[in-house]
């Protein structure tokens, strides 16, 4: 476990192999964390990788510098964070690879600062909000499966996710990953980061803001307003669309003309959302692929 400072946060890492291989970046999601890469990470060290895991805003030992600053979960946020932690650790450039909220800081990152980017690995593809079309409504069938989102619309959610988070959270991984029968120690595991102070804020922030129901901090008004045109991603891509997944939704094949560059696709069959628990080899592989081009 390290840490380090940027402009807003004290951002908590591990890190496995040598400080001089070609660095890679993983990045968790809601409601998970570092442990995701748990077998993912020491395969790429192996290789001869620096392997860099933080944990996001509102998980884990990341901590805000200042009790006066937004608590704001918003993409904009994520995406501004990576880059001050690239900033930070003095990393020129890097692959990143993630999923969830981790995908999205990192196909943020890669659409408006590719020159950081030496290759981007994103589970689901495209995975920047269209906060504009947030409204339009989608198949019932998908609708079902985004449950969670809209309970945290309301106070009723706020309280439930602050309350019972634990039960919550780990209903969320067996029904987002139901091919993936993960023990009770796995989850306790990663249970420990959902329980930052900022946790609740952050997450009810990021699920309300996406809405369109809740402001962003106006730090971030630029980025949003990038972000609103649908930038197109230019660094050399492997999607990983898992075929297990408990929530709904179109096709990576439904964005692909928002990557322009170099861009592979592969589909996992049997493997729920949080691909590279459930499937680390894979994962592994697509970033060592894409590395081995750079």
């Amino acid at each position: 476990m390290k840490t380090v400072e940027t402009d807003l946060l004290e951002i908590a890492y591990e890190e496995w192999g040598p400080a001089d291989g070609a660095p890679v970046v993983l990045l968790h999601g809601f409601p998970y964390d570092v442990r995701a890469f748990d077998e993912v990470a020491p395969r790429l060290a192996d290789a001869g990788h620096r392997v860099i895991a933080p944990y996001l805003r509102g998980f884990g030992p990341t901590r805000f510098l200042d009790e006066s600053t937004e608590r704001s979960g918003q993409q904009a946020a994520l995406g501004a964070d990576l880059l001050a932690l690239l900033d930070a650790l003095e990393i020129d450039t890097a692959v990143l690879a993630g999923f969830d909220w981790g995908a999205r800081a990192a196909c943020i990152v890669a659409a408006l600062w590719p020159e950081r980017v030496a290759g981007l690995v994103s589970v689901d593809g495209y995975a920047v909000q269209d906060i504009a079309a947030s409204g339009e409504p989608v198949a019932p069938a998908w609708e079902a499966t985004y449950w969670y989102q809209y309970y945290f619309h309301g106070s009723r959610g706020k309280l439930g996710l602050e309350v019972n988070r634990d039960e919550l959270c780990e209903l969320l991984w067996r029904t987002w990953s139901p091919t993936w029968n993960f023990s009770a120690e796995t989850f306790a595991a990663s249970s420990p980061s959902l329980h930052n102070p900022d946790f609740v804020d952050v997450v009810v922030h990021s699920y309300r803001h996406r809405f369109g129901l809740a402001e962003g901090d106006p730090r971030y008004d630029d980025i949003e307003t990038a972000l609103a045109e649908a930038p197109p991603i230019i660094v050399p891509t492997i999607v990983l669309e898992p075929g297990a997944d408990g929530i709904l939704g179109g096709s990576a094949d439904s964005d692909r003309e928002r990557f322009v560059g170099p861009y592979g696709h592969e589909r996992l069959a049997n493997t729920g959302h949080n691909v590279p628990q459930q499937a680390p080899r894979e994962f592994a592989r697509a970033i060592l692929d894409l590395a081995a081009g750079a």
